[in-house]
């Protein structure tokens, strides 16, 4: 796998761009290969979930090559995924659905904004796609995180890009069917943390969730949702923890095994969507919060 050098003391920023597809494989390895085979860059995981309906590609580099690689994998997404067909349990508005930069060495989270705009306008410009920023890149209050750019959704989009509060900020203010709109970000690391229930009753994962989000009075800086996986048929609750220092993954992982319990339900295991770093563990074990044989490349500490 091409990469960087981690002993270079060079500028190192992550992207970990958000695709609505985690069925279809021939088109999800198309897209692994093209973030696989870019210069300088290392495609550090690729985490596809078809309940979701959502792969999760996570890269860094040089911030030219990552900017570089991050247009490459619009432009295969654009041709290769079409949102007349998607229907997933993950919010999304987009076949390129999030676009997130993050700095990580050397780099500051001005850099990393200016990176998010840069590639946000070539692609506005290049497929004539709605651009929305988000995050430290939000040019405009209530953009702060993607959910209420993703209000609506997909099928929402229409309608809100009719509205002068929907006007994106590159690109046509038109609706594309096939690709949707865009959400380019800059952002600090975040954490994507998934703890499975052994229950198929979503109702009890969304009651946990309720318990563990900031936004319901939880946890500070957890996001969560719970959703079925019809698949597995098991219920989840799906979470960001948006800041592992203030809330690391133990706290969250023995919140969720605490309410579950309460509920008579236990925990079947957890799953990383991306990597961490080892401080999101705050000095516990990967089996302790239900990660067992946590491999080496799933740390972001090995890339740096």
């Amino acid at each position: 796998m091409p990469g960087t050098d981690p002993s270079a003391p060079g500028p190192i920023v992550e992207c970990v761009p958000n695709v609505s597809e985690g069925r279809d494989g021939a088109v999800i390895e198309r897209l692994a290969d093209t973030l696989g085979s870019a210069p300088g860059i290392s495609l550090m995981n690729v985490h596809v979930d078809p309940d979701h309906h959502r792969s999760v590609f996570s890269f860094l580099g040089a911030p030219g090559g990552v900017a570089a690689a991050a247009l490459a994998l619009a432009a295969a997404a654009v041709e290769r995924i079409d949102m007349r067909r998607h229907h997933g349990i993950h919010p999304r508005v987009g076949a390129l659905d999030v676009l997130p930069f993050v700095p990580l060495r050397a780099v500051s989270m001005e850099d990393a904004v200016a990176l998010a705009r840069r590639v946000g306008r070539a692609i506005g410009e290049r497929h004539a796609l709605p651009v929305y920023y988000y995050g430290r890149a939000a040019t405009r209050p209530g953009r702060e995180t993607p959910r209420p750019l993703r209000r609506g959704a997909y099928e929402g989009l229409p309608e809100r890009l009719a509205t002068p509060e929907g006007a994106p900020d590159e690109g046509p203010a038109r609706f594309d069917p096939r690709s949707g709109a865009v959400l380019v970000g800059a952002r600090d690391i975040l954490v994507a943390f998934n703890v499975w229930l052994a229950t198929a009753d979503v109702g009890v994962a969304r009651e946990i969730t309720r318990a563990v989000r900031e936004s319901s009075g939880g946890l500070p800086a957890v996001q969560a949702m719970g959703v079925l996986l019809a698949t597995r048929g098991v219920a989840q609750v799906s979470m960001n923890l948006l800041d592992y220092r203030r809330t690391p993954i133990p706290v969250v992982f023995d919140r969720v095994v605490e309410e579950a319990r309460r509920r008579g339900v236990t925990v079947s295991r957890s799953e990383l969507v991306g990597v961490i770093p080892r401080a999101a563990l705050a000095g516990r074990s990967p089996e302790s919060v239900g990660l067992p044989d946590l491999p080496p490349h799933l740390y972001l500490d090995t890339y740096l």
